[in-house]
């Protein structure tokens, strides 16, 4: 893979989107301190099973519920765990610019390749401000910048408009679509070619948008299964659309899953049924629990004898 020269750090990677990159769970103790035995294993796994990258603290990840020091902590484990072998994706999900632009400093010196950048948490901005902050971010450091649109979940949609001076900033190279509307991938790709790589952001629409010429695709469930998505997005760049859609409709279910506001719960028990890992979160968020919890252990369950039946 080639490298290229950081700042404040002897190198960090170039990042190739294409592949899947989850978006990785923070694996948690009782007490809700970090399990850096259990993120290192995880992280391990999804290497093992093929992906691409790994993005540590997306929402996923419960970035905004961890501690300035906790967050050093996860990537600072997940980069003794990765070794080289792929690039590592920090989130960057902060509330005030001077906060974001110092994560931007403290995250490159750790040594992570990239940022996913949130906007500015708990306010809306208005495009002058979303972009002043954008900028603000890529001039803080030499990372490539994947940038997070999901205007349902943060009040603050990435345009093609707003994109189209954002990328007068060379490091920001790359948007997380997750506006859920499909017409918009279009639009990117056609306006910005080569100069952007557009990456899926919604676990249930990954066919459609690799249909449509994405290649990479930031997954919360393919924490749980890492192989089969990595598969089912290998399968549909190669237009084998035929078997991809059969496994894509068993996998739709889980999918459905991710695109919930309770989606960081199902993913953790997910993985609690699969691997056997914790599916502690921090509260705010609760363990699930009755008809709820019974209701994603089904999913899960049929999910993979239905994986079974197809071979997988």
């Amino acid at each position: 893979m080639n490298e290229k020269h950081g700042i404040g750090q002897e190198r960090y990677m170039a990042i190739r989107w294409q592949g899947v990159f989850p978006a990785v769970t923070t694996k948690l103790k009782p007490d809700f301190s970090l399990d850096t035995g259990a993120i290192h294993a995880g992280v391990e796994r999804l290497i093992d099973n093929g992906v691409s990258g790994v993005v540590m603290m997306g929402m996923v990840g419960e970035n905004a519920q961890l501690s300035p020091e906790e967050k050093l902590t996860v990537l600072r484990t997940a980069r003794e765990a990765v070794a080289g072998r792929v690039p590592i994706i920090s989130g960057l999900a902060e509330t005030s610019t001077a906060k974001a632009v110092e994560y931007a400093r403290e995250a490159e010196r750790i040594g992570v390749d990239g940022l996913m950048v949130f906007p500015g948490l708990t306010y809306r901005s208005d495009d002058r401000e979303t972009i002043a902050f954008y900028r603000a971010v890529a001039d803080a450091s030499g990372l490539d910048i994947l940038l997070y649109n999901n205007p349902r979940g943060y009040g603050v949609d990435l345009t093609p408009d707003v994109v189209a001076q954002l990328l007068e900033a060379p490091t920001i190279v790359a948007i997380k679509e997750e506006s859920y509307d499909t017409t918009r991938v279009t639009d990117l790709i056609s306006r910005f070619g080569d100069r952007l790589d557009v990456v899926c952001g919604v676990d249930d629409l990954v066919l459609e948008s690799a249909a449509l010429g994405v290649r990479a695709w930031v997954s919360g469930m393919a924490n749980a299964l890492p192989r089969e998505s990595v598969e089912l997005l290998s399968l549909a760049i190669a237009g084998d659309f035929e078997k991809a859609r059969r496994l894509y409709t068993v996998l739709t279910p889980l999918y459905h899953l991710d695109t919930v506001v309770k989606l960081v719960q199902h993913i953790k028990l997910a993985e609690r049924i699969i691997t056997g890992s914790a599916e502690t979160v921090k509260p705010p968020r609760l363990d699930l629990e009755g008809a709820e919890r019974d209701r994603t252990i089904a999913i899960v369950e049929k999910t993979l004898a239905d994986l079974k039946a197809l071979g997988y």
